[in-house]
């Protein structure tokens, strides 16, 4: 029988783009939304995707875009149940 996933009620999917999903090793995932995570930063750091130590505790690298509903968002804007939560890294194009 298959591990229960969480639920999306309780729980924000994320979604990891580009270099970030190669880096992580997947693309989406469902993470509990628990009360430590307040917003796409925090839950950046909670999931171990910073490159390096990290200086500042829920402080999002400048070059990391961060979309939440499929909008572009602050990485300090509240997070809510159900919400999706996208990382996406500088993309270059020519």
């Amino acid at each position: 029988m298959a591990a229960p996933s969480p639920d999306l009620a309780a729980a924000v999917r994320v979604r990891l783009f580009a270099a970030l999903r190669e880096r992580a090793g997947w693309g989406e995932r469902l993470v509990p939304l628990e009360a430590s995570l307040t917003s796409a930063a925090d839950l950046w750091h909670r999931l171990a995707l910073d490159d390096g130590p990290v200086a500042d505790a829920g402080v999002l690298s400048p070059s990391i875009r961060v979309a939440i509903n499929q909008a572009f968002a602050a990485p300090d804007t509240p997070l809510r149940p159900g919400d999706e939560v996208a990382f996406l890294p500088p993309i270059t194009g020519g």
